[in-house]
């Protein structure tokens, strides 16, 4: 199973200052960035080079064999288990060790990539609350169908931004919109966009998008 293990990056959480931004410099927000299948903490952590997280503590967490669950995201949920719960875990033990460095869950941001843009959808519907943002590119909620009885809370309009393409070789575009109605439905503010023979990739407009969107850069 997964053990929480991440590396960090960004702006330092500096003593009481953490949180509060304060003389010293510590950060006041932290980020939380999720890779993909057969990627790695490393690799994600690069991402936050391209997002406007100037003054964010980075957290990235790494997967056991760099995969957080066997199985297609679409697959009946107990034929990813116990990975996906144990992947479930590790995100919010992680969530739980930003707030005890002085981040508040309104300063708390999120990202992730195909698999993990998945689990970190996944992890927020199931924990919904609010959050500084979240900006998943190329991902849904997980399951052979969605469970709505597995999602609770008020996002309180949480700002979400949901890139994907169409087509997508691993996420159908229906279980995106998808994902979209039932995140509504909880309350978040989110702006999904379909891009056109996009790929399964990030491009430089959908980082853009999930600046001005997650990250509320104009």
């Amino acid at each position: 199973m997964h053990t929480l293990k991440y590396i960090t990056g960004g702006k330092a959480l500096t003593g009481a200052a953490a949180g509060s931004g304060g003389p010293d410099g510590g950060a006041s927000k932290a980020l939380i960035l999720l890779h993909g299948r057969g990627g790695s903490a490393d690799d994600i952590l690069s991402l936050a080079d391209a997002l406007p997280v100037k003054g964010f503590a980075l957290f990235a967490p790494q997967a056991e064999g760099h995969s957080w669950y066997p199985y297609s995201f679409l697959s009946p949920l107990q034929e990813n288990e116990p990975w996906l719960s144990s992947a479930l875990d590790v995100v919010k033990q992680l969530v739980t060790v930003v707030g005890e460095k002085g981040i508040a869950p309104e300063n708390t941001f999120f990202t992730g990539f195909s698999q993990g843009a998945c689990l970190m959808l996944e992890f927020l519907a199931r924990n919904a609350g609010r959050y500084g943002g979240a900006a998943a590119f190329t991902g849904g909620l997980i399951g052979d169908r969605i469970y709505p009885h597995h999602y609770h809370g008020d996002f309180h309009q949480t700002p979400v931004f949901i890139g994907t393409g169409n087509p997508d070789p691993h996420v159908p575009v229906q279980r995106v919109h998808e994902t979209t109605k039932l995140l509504k439905e909880m309350n978040a503010k989110v702006t999904e966009i379909v891009y056109p023979g996009m790929g399964h990739t990030i491009t430089g407009e959908e980082i853009r998008e999930a600046g001005r969107v997650a990250f509320n850069v104009s």
